[in-house]
């Protein structure tokens, strides 16, 4: 099993700027992708980016130039940069991670961005 918690959301105004981190725990070997998706209410879980073992990067179209995701190995914990917020942005982010063919999450952290 994988352990993922996550930490950083809030409150923030229209343009500012938040910092999520996910660290992961347990049985991490061979974690090959991690990332971060979004759920806003009403709304079906989104991918937001996610980043490989050797770095490759994905963003969802909505976060690019925006939000950078970043991974440091040997704490076994990936970042999201989430600048130049927007009220569309509001939702829980859950921090993911794929091994094998499994993947696991983590409880959420709330990003609410207000107008």
């Amino acid at each position: 099993q994988v352990q993922l918690v996550e930490s950083g959301g809030g409150l923030v105004q229209a343009g500012g700027s938040l910092r999520l981190s996910c660290a992961a725990s347990g049985s991490i070997l061979s974690i090959v992708d991690m990332g971060w998706y979004r759920q806003a209410p009403g709304k079906q879980r989104e991918l937001v980016a996610t980043i490989t073992s050797v770095g490759s990067r994905n963003y969802a179209d909505s976060v690019k130039g925006r939000f950078s995701i970043s991974r440091d190995i040997a704490r076994n914990t990936v970042y999201l940069q989430m600048n130049s917020l927007k009220p569309e942005d509001t939702g829980v982010y859950y921090c993911y991670a794929l091994r094998g063919a499994t993947d696991f999450w983590g409880q959420g952290t709330q990003v609410t961005v207000s107008s």
